[in-house]
């Protein structure tokens, strides 16, 4: 294959995700994709994708940001710099690791799996039959995978900002609140409104990636059943660049 084959079907293959995704978008906010049989999948597929990962990621997040805040406490009292160690916690931590690291944990532990199942239907004709029958297998068995996906990441990277938040002014503080007007005020200097936009959009962007490039992969990469593990692959390279970009992105949002 030339050169300027490969630059073609690379070019293509990111135009038929983008309209996937378009098309996504459109069925999700579209009222007809929420009947009764599609609203009880779609439960389905939210719980299933975020229940058994949910306490594990949050325990995991936990017991990270002790140890980070311990780490970072001490390093800063060596220094003389206590009163910036609550502040770089709240960055390193609610800013940058927990949104991509709940990203990259429901990739690995929901999406990709729910990906596969969808790539057996599709090898089996399963979504063909769907067709067959006058249903579009894209708003009722895509779209709630894509949605589910959604849900769970944007759920872990929330419930464990707050664990987050109030374990760093346990560690710090211990249980007392009269800090919580020192703290309050701390963190309103770091989630100015810049940054507080730009920290939703990373995280539901993250959402959006990690949950939509699997899924397009089982769709749109027509391969054998025996080699199906080279389009995952591609998927998992399209999920990180777009995860890099997005990344690289919010950085030059919030420092430069």
């Amino acid at each position: 294959m030339t050169a300027m084959a490969l630059i073609i079907n690379w070019f293509s293959g990111w135009w038929r995700v983008l309209h996937l995704g378009a098309q996504i978008l459109v069925l999700a906010f579209s009222p007809g994709s929420y009947s009764h049989s599609n609203r009880v999948l779609l439960a389905r597929h939210m719980v299933l994708g975020t229940a058994p990962i949910l306490v594990w990621f949050t325990l995991l997040c936990a017991l990270i940001t002790l140890v980070i805040t311990r780490i970072v406490v001490v390093t800063a009292q060596s220094y003389g710099l206590s009163q910036y160690a609550l502040q770089v916690i709240i960055q390193v931590l609610v800013l940058e690791l927990i949104p991509l690291s709940a990203a990259l944990f429901v990739a690995m532990r929901s999406t990709m799996a729910s990906s596969a199942e969808l790539s057996d239907m599709r090898r089996h004709g399963k979504l063909d039959a769907i067709t067959a029958q006058g249903r579009d297998p894209l708003r009722q068995e895509v779209m709630p995978r894509v949605v589910a996906g959604v849900f769970a990441s944007v759920t872990l990277a929330a419930l464990s900002c707050v664990v987050a938040l109030v374990l760093a002014y346990v560690a710090v503080y211990g249980f007392n609140v009269s800090a919580l007007p020192v703290y309050t005020r701390l963190f309103g200097q770091v989630f100015n409104p810049a940054v507080t936009l730009i920290f939703v959009l990373k995280t539901l962007f993250f959402s959006l990636a990690v949950a939509l490039m699997p899924m397009a992969s089982a769709v749109l990469d027509d391969v054998p059943g025996e080699v199906r593990h080279g389009a995952e692959l591609r998927a998992l390279a399209r999920m990180f660049v777009v995860i890099l970009l997005i990344e690289v992105i919010s950085l030059v949002g919030n420092y430069y």
